[in-house]
């Protein structure tokens, strides 16, 4: 876990071991480095042309200097050509890369100047300093439960980011926003990294309950019997081959204003898709533990929401199932009926998803009537190939919505590509 400190000092008297530089393309070297060429290493900038470091975008350079009889670090990180502003996702790519650098270098503390002009990057210092604790603590993210060797693993453990006196104390709210949304990112990213015979549905209720439990939230769960009883013929019939029982979960987060809107989160939540009867081969089984992500997504994105308490109601609801082969597993073929009376008619066992969401979505409906519901899921790799890895597939016919969608994931580094949702789809 990162520990951060806002201060006021300049960059390079912060009691850490790398101090890192965001220069622009074809800088001044006597406004950047001038000083650091006056007390460190006079040759710099030759050393700078011998590597040919010009500033360009993804560009580093890192300079080895001793400081009061200890070895420190100077990481520069070129940002590219400055047209108008600089993309704000540039900048949280190369906060990235130097924690990649630091890594590398096992730096174990950092400090960096959080951009203050607007005219930069296009937000206000607290965004900016929000974004900068966001991008290093998804870039410290490794996945390192079952390591048995973890002191071979480098990790940055303190971040100063330096800020003028006047700021300070509005960037530490900014920093303590930004490890809340940093936590909740990667706590998802945890879980979906999880074996699936780490992670059955009955464990991702389990870790519910205690999001649930630590941020005040209310939380209800159906177990099979229950989701049976209730109607939700999809998510039985999906968690039907599986020794592991399907569940239900409901989180909700109430806020204090009156008659506030609703917002539904619905996330699929499949522990392991083995494809069923309609088994899938070799070479994408191996992934299909990741196939709960939506349900991590929307359950942590609720233990964010919870610390930042917005005037809006938000529900999340995640079917959780393991789709598995076994003799009691559903066939293609089946007739199911879902929780709000539709029938459907199973074509392919790997199409689960839609399985288990339809009861969701029904549920959420008819019991939240929530003014919006965003559907998140792992639902087909046909999006994958159609749009690439960069972007997630936004689908809606409501025009209002998709633009503030595309506007939030420009802002915080998840594109969204609308994919076509006409009469003919």
């Amino acid at each position: 876990m990162i520990k951060y400190i806002v201060n006021d000092k300049p960059l390079l008297e912060q009691n850490v071991e790398g101090f890192v530089y965001f220069v622009p393309q074809d800088f001044s070297f006597d406004k950047v480095c001038g000083k650091i060429a006056k007390d460190y290493f006079s040759e710099l900038k030759q050393f700078m042309k011998k590597r040919d470091f010009t500033g360009a975008k993804g560009q580093s350079l890192t300079l080895p200097i001793a400081q009061s009889k200890n070895l420190k670090h100077i990481i520069f990180i070129g940002l590219g050509k400055k047209n108008k502003a600089y993309d704000i996702e540039t900048y949280r790519r190369m906060v990235a890369k130097s924690i990649r650098i630091a890594e590398c270098q096992k730096i174990t503390s950092l400090a960096l100047e959080v951009p203050a002009t607007k005219s930069d990057f296009g937000f206000d210092i607290t965004f900016m300093a929000q974004q900068t604790v966001v991008a290093t603590l998804l870039a410290d993210y490794t996945f390192d439960e079952f390591v048995s060797e973890k002191s071979r693993i480098s990790r940055v453990e303190k971040i100063v980011c330096v800020v003028s006196k006047k700021e300070c104390k509005k960037v530490e709210l900014a920093v303590k926003e930004g490890s809340i949304i940093g936590d909740a990112v990667n706590n998802a990213r945890h879980w979906i990294d999880l074996p699936a015979n780490k992670l059955a549905p009955i464990d991702v209720v389990k870790r519910a309950k205690d999001l649930a439990k630590k941020h005040g939230l209310k939380i209800t769960v159906f177990d099979e019997k229950k989701a049976e009883k209730l109607g939700m013929g999809g998510l039985k019939a999906v968690g039907m081959g599986s020794d592991h029982d399907a569940q239900m979960v409901i989180m909700e987060y109430s806020c204090k204003k009156k008659n506030a809107p609703t917002i539904a989160l619905v996330g699929k939540g499949i522990t392991f898709d083995s494809g069923g009867i309609n088994l899938k081969p070799t070479g994408y089984l191996e992934t299909m533990k990741e196939d709960m992500s939506g349900a991590a997504a929307v359950i942590n994105a609720l233990s964010a929401i919870a610390q930042f308490k917005p005037n809006v109601n938000v529900v999340a609801v995640t079917p959780l199932a393991e789709n598995m082969v076994s003799g009691r597993a559903n066939h293609p073929g089946d007739i199911i009926t879902f929780y709000n009376g539709t029938t459907a008619i199973v074509g392919n066992t790997d199409a689960e998803g839609r399985l288990v969401l339809a009861d969701a979505l029904a549920y959420v409906d008819k019991n939240f009537k929530p003014a919006v519901i965003v559907d998140i899921a792992t639902l087909t790799g046909g999006c994958a190939y159609a749009i690439g890895p960069f972007f997630s597939g936004l689908l809606t016919d409501d025009e209002k919505l998709a633009e503030t969608l595309n506007v939030s994931g420009k802002k915080t580094g998840y594109a969204l590509w609308r994919l076509p949702f006409v009469d003919d789809y």
